[in-house]
């Protein structure tokens, strides 16, 4: 089939599963629906606390923001699919499922860029660091990260939609661009050549100031006094563990898109391609609000207010 006007896709990645679809479905909502109080709560808690009102809470309230973001990207769709017979999705929204997903990996990749920059000038630069990292520089900071993100890959989504296509049939669970771009017949070559710049951009570029910030950070961790240590670890940890948790989540979504992956078992293929859009956004609030001190108080005082206004109303 050859067709430049595609009206859907077929996703060929589902399986029938019969009744059990209705406990994947269940356990998708609960999934989502923790994801959604979970990243808003710590959200509202950074909003409405003055003592928050710091870079570092600042660059983790976009991080949040971008979570529901990812999330509702792709959780809605997920429960439309496993409740439907019928595996198929239309064009346009395909591509905005693109948009939204590929979106949200740059800008995760940009802000926990952006945040390991504010580590290094916080630990390694401590008398400059309210000069150099203003609020204002913050808000310009997270707005650079968006506005750069949409409007790389709406680059990528103009070359896509001018391609001939010759099937419909995305073997994924979601719409992915490589995979669209493989059902091509015409000229690919633009789209190759701009993929793997894109590719850099989004994965390479961020990597540069973490590595630099880290190799600074831990120069003057082992000269440093136990103190700065300490700092660095409390503040650097969640950092780390979530950049290497989403590198994780996107290198298999590229290796499998990419390679022969027959090989590994069904079920584990599935867990791993959605690995990155649920774990991450599960994995940040928790690590965020549980290590952060200021976070994690701050939650206790607002449950605790509440509380005691929830039973004063009562008396």
């Amino acid at each position: 089939m050859v067709n430049s006007t595609l009206t859907y896709f077929i996703l060929g990645a589902y399986i029938h599963v019969g009744g059990v679809k209705y406990v994947y479905f269940m356990l998708t909502v609960m999934l989502y629906i923790i994801i959604v109080i979970a990243n808003t709560s710590l959200i509202v808690v950074i909003c409405m606390n003055r003592s928050l009102h710091e870079p570092m809470y600042l660059f983790l309230c976009s991080l949040f923001v971008n979570e529901l973001y990812g999330s509702t990207g792709l959780f809605p769709f997920l429960l439309v699919q496993i409740l439907s017979d019928i595996h198929t999705v239309s064009a346009p929204f395909c591509f905005l499922q693109i948009f939204c997903i590929y979106t949200y990996a740059s800008i995760q990749f940009s802000n926990l860029a952006i945040m390991s920059y504010d580590r290094y000038l916080a630990i390694c630069c401590p008398l400059h660091y309210n000069t150099r990292m203003t609020s204002n520089k913050v808000v310009i900071f997270i707005i650079v990260i968006w506005l750069y993100s949409f409007v790389k890959f709406l680059i990528t989504l103009s070359l896509n939609i001018r391609l001939t296509l010759c099937g419909n049939v995305i073997n994924s669970l979601y719409c992915s661009n490589y995979l669209v771009v493989k059902l091509a017949c015409s000229d690919t070559k633009v789209n190759n050549i701009y993929g793997l710049f894109g590719v850099v951009l989004t994965i390479l570029v961020p990597l540069l100031p973490i590595f630099f910030s880290y190799i600074k950070i831990l120069n003057i961790c082992f000269s440093g006094c136990k103190q700065t240590q300490q700092k660095a670890v409390s503040t650097c940890t969640p950092h780390l563990v979530s950049l290497l948790n989403f590198s994780f989540g996107c290198c298999f979504e590229i290796l499998q898109s990419r390679f022969d992956m027959s090989g590994v078992p069904n079920m584990l293929r599935i867990i791993l391609s959605l690995y990155f859009v649920i774990i991450q956004p599960l994995l940040n609030p928790v690590m965020y609000g549980l290590q952060m001190s200021k976070i994690r108080n701050a939650c206790k005082h607002l449950f605790c207010y509440k509380m005691l206004t929830d039973h004063g109303d009562i008396m």
